[in-house]
């Protein structure tokens, strides 16, 4: 699979608020995405627009991961002793 090919780790998913748009949602939870915080809805004069973020679980776990990884190689790099903390 190349790069175009494979999927989105976040996808923000926007319409208006109709089945269509539900339907979008449905086929991105069965790919895989889970939902990302609630959906946001505004009024544009004529109908409702919605949006919804999904993202992918691997995405989360590899990026959680990349933050200890940091939090841990900034620990190591200032030898902090805990000391000092008010």
């Amino acid at each position: 699979m190349s790069a175009e090919e494979s999927p989105l780790a976040y996808r923000l998913i926007t319409g208006p608020d109709d089945r269509s748009f539900c339907e979008r949602i449905s086929e991105a939870l069965a790919d895989g995405y889970v939902l990302h915080g609630g959906p946001a809805v505004t009024f544009n004069g004529t109908s409702v627009i919605a949006a919804q973020a999904v993202v992918l679980p691997q995405a989360i776990a590899t990026s959680d991961a990349a933050v200890a990884n940091a939090v841990d190689d900034l620990d190591a790099e200032l030898e902090f002793d805990g000391e000092g903390i008010a």
